[in-house]
């Protein structure tokens, strides 16, 4: 048997994802994983703000930290997705386009800022409703992944989205880009979801309501229609209580598991030049789902 200090050493990608409450995110074991099957030594570190009382105001010394120490890259998520483009030297015209960031990728010293929630929230909707009736959905959140699945949506054919926010100027200003970057006035701001329902084909939620951490419900159950598709963007639970509610009166239902694998094959290939095999993530993302349900 050869001694293993004389197998080649395989290429090490040193990777980190900034967020808060992130200490159950499946995104570091699907990453690295997926490297091993690509020969890669991939190390992938939880930066958690809640861990040391951080906040977006962190981000200048956590970036800098970790273009000293050589890291490959950062996945972004919430609450810092827009609060780092500023911090970037550029950016992916999908990242500008969406004013958010999800990924960063260290090109030789430099931060470049990417956005992989549109086109896996997309691919996963795609898969899981492909004859969903698209002419009107509703928008819960124009936070940085509700900002990017608004432009996926209109790209992927929805003809009216109303978004609705707690922060309404946040709404009526993610409504007001998406109009001017879109033939048509096919965005709207609206004040509640009571308001924005009547008459829509689906739902769209991109809040963190629902997670282990912040269960509950985005929006009154009551409001809920048989007639209705429902997408969801948090994956754990995969069974969020709106997932639920929405099983219970017979909607189609897309969840967050979908978004979550498309992300990381989005993310995967922009930090390692490798392309990820889907099927392959997405036994991996279930099988890791469902270890942490039996404990």
């Amino acid at each position: 048997m050869p001694d293993a200090a004389f197998e080649p050493a395989r290429p090490q990608v040193l990777l980190g994802l900034i967020g808060a409450g992130i200490q159950q995110s499946l995104t570091p074991a699907m990453h690295q994983e997926e490297g091993r099957h690509h020969g890669l030594r991939l190390h992938y570190q939880l930066i958690d703000l809640e861990k040391f009382g951080g906040s977006p105001a962190d981000l200048p010394g956590l970036l800098n930290a970790a273009r000293k120490m050589g890291f490959a890259g950062l996945n972004i998520t919430y609450p810092c997705k827009q609060a780092v483009i500023a911090l970037l030297d550029e950016l992916s015209d999908e990242a500008r386009a969406m004013g958010a960031v999800n990924t960063v990728v260290n090109r030789n010293g430099r931060l470049i800022g990417h956005n992989t929630d549109g086109s896996g929230w997309a691919r996963g909707f795609r898969r899981a409703l492909p004859d969903a009736d698209l002419r009107c959905a509703v928008l819960l959140g124009a936070g940085g992944a509700g900002a990017a699945i608004a432009h996926a949506a209109l790209r992927l054919g929805v003809g009216e989205l109303r978004i609705v926010d707690a922060d309404a100027e946040r709404a009526a200003a993610l409504a007001l880009e998406l109009n001017a970057r879109c033939e048509g006035h096919r965005a709207n701001a609206c004040v509640t979801a009571e308001q924005a329902l009547p008459g829509a084909t689906g739902l769209i939620h991109a809040t963190p309501t629902g997670m282990a951490k912040l269960p509950g419900l985005p929006l009154d159950a009551a409001l809920l229609r048989a007639d209705l598709w429902v997408s969801e963007v948090v994956y754990f639970p995969l069974e969020t209580a709106l997932l639920q509610a929405a099983r219970a009166l017979g909607c189609p239902i897309s969840d967050g598991g979908g978004m979550a694998v498309g992300q990381a094959l989005g993310a995967f290939e922009l930090f390692t030049g490798c392309e990820a095999d889907p099927a392959r993530v997405e036994r991996h993302f279930h099988h890791l789902l469902n270890l942490r349900e039996s404990r």
